[in-house]
């Protein structure tokens, strides 16, 4: 990175940034309370309130959001007249899933191989991190130049829509000229990257039912309708040959324009093991940001161990629909629906619930705000332009935010490029990526101010 003033702030404040994460990735704060204690919630949020309020920031509050989390919320006024940039992270995390995966305890900062792991370090802990670098770089050199809005919601991997119900009840609260949300990731480590859509998202809960109980397998299989077996058939419904996603009337045949992805480099970043073939058809691009996908997140069935044989009288499954831009989650929940009640097989009785939604983003991609992004990536990245790439991934508050605020510019950056293994065992962030992004962020206020 070339020497300026404000990456030589943030190179200075890297150890007590890795410090303030440690403390920050300590706090179990999944926000499934059936699984994790609410108290690990609130006590990181009380402590990013804490950080806020140590940095100047002035209405700090802890939001009560409709979901029964806790958002965090400050404002740091800038020069009178300036614009007003509000900047996003959320501080939940998803489950650690087998803690005995990971080399390292998932809630211990630890660093390895060039590299700090733990769960949250880069999605999205390190993203509040981030931002309070650019902030400090700044008033290290005259100050921060726009007022400024931070929002760390407590609830994003549970796409509960506790932040979205809120900021629709108090649309004053997070208005601003231009949003960064800080959840997103470059393409790969060292090359700067915006994300300029997110695929949205649906949660459907899927429950058949074929007898009154459990029968003997023996005794009555061949001829008793097996619940499980009936799921089995409408999973597999979902999905053509080739591992296509196939939910009746959901088109699946949109392509990618901006930066490709090698399939040999996706397979690399994927850990796809030697000899299994991807799935679905058309470029890597086309399949993980411009299409749908189905993913089984989760079946309700008796375990190998201990079965019995038995006929199943029930069997439940949760279904994950990634939506891609132009489709509307809500109509896509519906064809998703329809089809799961379709395709069950035997007059089996089914039930479908929505559990969760998120919309699809695209970003305007030719608005000021992008100029000023690219001219402080190019100094953070030297030598590299900037990237626009999608996300598979959904962040439900970023069409919620578009919808309130239709004249403000969003702009998506973050710490969650593939060695991340983000929702994985072994999660990590790049301590130069922090380093990078941090400068890139602040040089971009720095650049918004004065355009």
């Amino acid at each position: 990175m070339s020497s300026n003033p404000v990456a030589e702030a943030v190179a200075s404040l890297m150890p007590k940034a890795k410090e303030e994460l440690t403390e920050l990735v300590a706090f179990k704060s999944v926000a499934d309370f059936d699984q994790f204690p609410k108290s690990e919630s609130e006590g990181a949020a009380r402590w990013i309130a804490d950080a806020l309020r140590t940095e100047g920031f002035e209405d700090v509050a802890l939001l009560d959001t409709p979901d029964g989390t806790q958002s965090v919320y400050g404002y740091l006024p800038g020069p009178e007249g300036a614009k007003t940039v509000l900047l996003y992270a959320h501080y939940d995390v998803q489950p650690p899933l087998d803690p005995a995966g990971w080399t390292t305890p998932p809630f211990e900062l630890t660093e390895r191989d060039g590299r700090w792991y733990g769960r949250g370090t880069a999605d999205c802990k390190g993203g509040l991190i981030m931002h309070l670098l650019a902030l400090r770089a700044l008033k290290a050199n005259g100050g921060v130049p726009v007022h400024v809005k931070v929002i760390a919601e407590g609830s994003e991997e549970q796409g509960t829509g506790g932040l979205e119900r809120y900021a629709e009840e108090h649309p004053d609260l997070l208005t601003a000229d231009t949003i960064v949300i800080g959840d997103t990731g470059n393409f790969r480590v060292g090359l700067p990257t915006v994300t300029s859509t997110l695929r949205g998202m649906t949660l459907v809960r899927v429950q058949v039912d074929t007898l009154e109980g459990n029968l003997h397998s023996g005794q009555f299989g061949g001829a008793a309708p097996d619940a499980l077996a009936a799921l089995i058939r409408v999973l597999d419904s979902l999905r053509a040959e080739d591992g296509s996603t196939t939910v009746e009337g959901l088109a699946s045949d949109s392509g990618w324009s901006g930066v490709e992805y090698a399939e040999e480099q996706f397979r690399t970043d994927a850990k796809v093991l030697e000899g299994v073939g991807l799935i679905g058809s058309g470029s890597v691009a086309d399949r993980i940001w411009a299409r749908p996908a189905v993913t089984v997140l989760g079946i309700d069935c008796p375990p190998v161990v201990g079965a019995t044989p038995s006929v199943q009288a029930s069997a439940r499954a949760l279904i994950s629909l990634r939506v891609p831009p132009g489709v509307d989650a809500a109509e896509a929940t519906k064809l998703l629906q329809a089809h799961v009640e379709a395709r069950t097989p035997w007059g089996a009785r089914v039930r479908t619930e929505q559990i969760g939604q998120g919309q699809p983003f695209r970003a305007d991609t030719s608005s000021p705000a992008y100029t000023a992004m690219a001219e402080a990536m190019a100094v953070a990245y030297p030598g590299q332009e900037m990237q626009y790439a999608g996300q598979g991934g959904s962040i439900p508050l970023c069409n919620t935010l578009a919808s309130l605020y239709p004249k403000a510019e969003i702009l998506l950056i973050g710490l969650s490029e593939p060695e991340a293994q983000i929702h994985a065992v072994n999660e990590s962030v790049s301590p130069q990526e922090l380093e990078r992004l941090s400068v890139t962020e602040a040089l971009f206020l720095q650049n918004y101010a004065a355009s």
